[in-house]
């Protein structure tokens, strides 16, 4: 199993409990319609945080592939001029 689905699984099990904890709650209604917004504008901001943290990687990820394919045509330019000058 992937950790992304571990991760996914997890969080979702902290919302569900969350939430019951919070709906059996002997507090006002009003007050338990707050605090499950709150815990709502929590996770989506928890959420956006590990996007925000995955698109970075990607980016890094893509960076280092970009730097080895210009590393490789690099190596390949002067053997390729050379072919080229040797046949004319």
């Amino acid at each position: 199993m992937s950790s992304g689905k571990v991760l996914l699984g997890v969080l979702a099990g902290v919302a569900a409990g969350a939430l019951i904890g919070i709906l059996f709650a002997p507090d006002k209604g009003t007050e338990t319609r707050k605090k499950i917004v709150a815990k709502g504008e929590d996770y989506v901001d928890e959420i956006k945080e590990k996007f925000n943290g995955l698109v970075d990687e990607l980016g890094k990820k893509m960076d280092g592939v970009k730097a080895k394919a210009d590393e490789m045509m690099g190596e390949v330019k002067p053997k390729d001029e050379k072919a080229k000058a040797s046949t004319n």
